[in-house]
């Protein structure tokens, strides 16, 4: 196990509580001593220190994790990309500072965000205009901010777990008879009558392609023919959150700085989602059956009812303090390469800056529809991953309507891999195994990759006409 120092956090934590480092040492059952040579990183936090941490306070100790280290490493690298050319900050500066100083990391990462989405809607905003100098900086979209609010709970929202749990063993839910079962429940709790459409329009004056419709005044919800039952029961689920938890879905969002009601609006349909995710697919339930199951999608999938997104979107948000599943990172992606949907549980890289890599897994799948493909995938400051990958399609159910199609990633540390059926026949202990990709081209660090499509921010091209090179942008 890597030795972990962490003093800048113990500290922070201590005189957060007002306390004094003897109140603290006595508190752990620890010599002063020895808490100041943790706090002063010439000594390394042990397990027992940290599970002593968590009994006395109550705190995750995940706020003393590698995982939170990293995942902090990955965003300064993307926050200070976009130095003057020539310049690059040191990846051993960045550990330190992501180590020893997390809130002023934190805090230098989000002013970068803030920067980047004002310039980027900035400079849209020019373009639609013809005129680079009319130009004014905008805020975030609303979905970036309901995006970034799930990433920073890590894709764990203990509370709506916690009260979907307490609904499934509450009410007799089981898998197997769901649908019925929350039909039975909305007309009894809520005096909700649950229907069904002979088109996907409601009404003459809506689009079609509606899925789920709920008429307050009736108090009827109505569902589209075209759905799977998985889904009428996660659509179903959906609409419950508001009528049972509605409070807490508000106070949620209230507990957020949101810049305006649609964002807020947005970030309760997200919550609501997370409910029926977590509804359907009861926590406790699920990460024993993945566990026994070594986390096989397909498998998963047949025995809940539930399609294969709807799975991998599940087990990104198995990471309760008490009861941890495989933490995973979720990516939905489109052919073109926009990333629809990212979540993480843990620290792997999402850039917000030139796309993400053509060498990942993700994108090969679209070659190979209905697939699953495995992949070890290195980035560039050495951290291995394991990743599946397939394509999902999805129908509107009518002749010639369009459908659409995605590549679902879900990816996890090699450390976790071999509990998983996916890692059977890799060679998990061969590092040449793995292929080399990075979190995009504008700030991936290899000097050699022949589908780089960017030259890296912050480093000079070398430029030589009496020279051609296989690899484009070489940078020194």
């Amino acid at each position: 196990m890597r030795k972990t120092f962490m003093g800048v956090r113990l500290r922070s934590l201590r005189e957060g509580r007002g306390m004094t480092q003897a109140s603290l040492a006595q508190a752990l059952g620890l010599s002063t001593s020895y808490l100041s040579q943790l706090e002063k990183n010439q000594r390394p936090l042990t397990v027992p220190v940290l599970l002593k941490i968590n009994a006395v306070f109550g705190v995750d100790v995940q706020l003393f994790s590698d995982n939170e280290e990293a995942r902090l490493i990955s965003d300064l690298r993307d926050a200070l990309s976009e130095v003057q050319p020539g310049e690059s900050v040191p990846l051993a500066e960045l550990r330190e500072l992501a180590a020893g100083m997390p809130s002023i990391a934190r805090a230098l990462i989000g002013l970068h965000r803030r920067y980047r989405s004002e310039a980027e809607r900035a400079h849209a905003l020019a373009l639609q205009l013809g005129d680079e100098g009319a130009a004014s900086p905008l805020a975030p979209a609303p979905f970036e901010e309901v995006r970034d609010f799930f990433y920073a709970r890590h894709n764990h929202v203990a509370e709506l777990d916690e009260a979907a749990e307490r609904l499934y063993e509450a009410t007799g839910l089981s898998v197997g008879n769901l649908n019925s079962s929350l039909v039975e429940y909305m007309s009894r709790r809520h005096g909700v009558r649950v229907a069904r459409r002979p088109s996907d329009e409601p009404s003459g004056n809506e689009p079609t392609g509606i899925q789920r419709r709920y008429d307050a005044a009736t108090r009827v919800l109505y569902l589209s023919p075209h759905l799977r039952p998985g889904q009428q029961a996660f659509q179903m689920a959906t609409q419950l959150a508001f009528l049972e938890v509605g409070d807490l879905l508000r106070r949620l969002v209230d507990e957020t700085a949101f810049s305006g009601e649609e964002a807020r609006a947005l970030a309760r349909i997200g919550l609501a989602n997370y409910y029926a995710g977590a509804l359907v697919l009861p926590y406790g339930v699920f990460l024993r059956a993945a566990e026994a199951m070594r986390y096989d999608i397909e498998q998963l999938g047949r025995w809940f009812g539930v399609g294969y997104e709807t799975v991998c979107h599940r087990l990104s948000t198995l990471q309760r303090p008490s009861a941890r599943g495989v933490p995973f990172f979720f990516v939905r992606v489109d052919r073109a390469g926009n990333i629809s949907k990212r979540q993480s549980a843990t620290d792997f890289h999402f850039s917000r800056v030139g796309g993400s890599c053509p060498l990942w897994n993700v994108y090969e799948a679209f070659a190979r529809p209905g697939r699953i493909l495995t992949q070890l995938a290195q980035m560039p400051d050495g951290r291995t991953y394991l990743w599946i990958a397939r394509t999902v399609q999805r129908g509107h159910g009518e002749y010639g309507a369009p459908d659409k199609t995605f590549s679902i990633g879900l990816g996890c540390d090699l450390r976790h891999a071999g509990r998983l059926v996916y890692s059977k026949g890799l060679a998990l202990d061969d590092a040449a195994s793995a292929t080399p990709i990075g979190a995009g081209c504008k700030v991936c660090e290899r000097p050699a990759c022949p589908q780089r499509a960017f030259p890296p921010i912050g480093r000079r091209l070398t430029i030589d006409e009496t020279r051609s090179r296989f690899a484009p942008y070489p940078a020194t």
